[in-house]
């Protein structure tokens, strides 16, 4: 019984976290608002991020509220697996340090799975258009970019996404 409730409390937690995650490389990323998922991640979002606007004001490009809001999920997610798991709530430190190592590979993970998806719909389907494929674009092209600078094409092959996707294991490797 207790590990269905653990289930549950992780699966809401990490719904809740992907999207406030997705906020914020989305605005990172400059994604166009006119995008219909791109709403809907706003909307869905700005119960805490609006109100955190009010009070924390942006830093350049970066949207201080969306960050402090993904922070904020993440050691809600902590804690709330650890008080159902019936373990008690770590220290301040080390609770800070598990919500940053959450965030970065759960970004990590995000961009992997992004890259993969864009990897994978260009050969499948070259030239559509769609709204998820729009975000695809956005977070994927500004990583794919500076890679094939780095990395030419083999006969006409672009190997970006599986350069990217060997960095981002070894630094998931890495932050074990």
């Amino acid at each position: 019984m207790q590990s269905a409730f653990v289930f549950l409390i992780d699966t809401l937690f990490s719904l809740l976290f992907w999207v406030f995650l997705l906020r914020l490389l989305l605005q990172w990323n400059r994604s166009s608002l006119r995008n219909p998922v791109v709403g809907a991640v706003m909307q869905l979002t700005n119960w805490l991020v609006l109100p955190l606007r009010r009070i924390l004001p942006s830093i350049g490009r970066i949207d201080t509220a969306s960050l402090v809001s993904v922070f904020a999920v993440a050691l809600l997610q902590i804690g709330a697996l650890r008080v159902a798991a019936g373990m008690d709530l770590p220290d301040g430190g080390s609770w800070l340090i598990a919500a940053a190592l959450e965030v970065l590979r759960s970004a990590l993970w995000l961009y992997f799975w992004a890259i993969f998806a864009y990897a994978l719909i260009s050969m499948i389907a070259p030239g559509v258009d769609s709204p998820v494929l729009d975000i695809l674009d956005a977070l994927c092209e500004p990583i794919l970019r500076r890679i094939r600078r780095a990395v030419p094409n083999v006969a006409g092959l672009d190997l970006s996404p599986m350069w990217a996707g060997i960095i981002i294991q070894v630094l998931l490797i890495l932050l074990r």
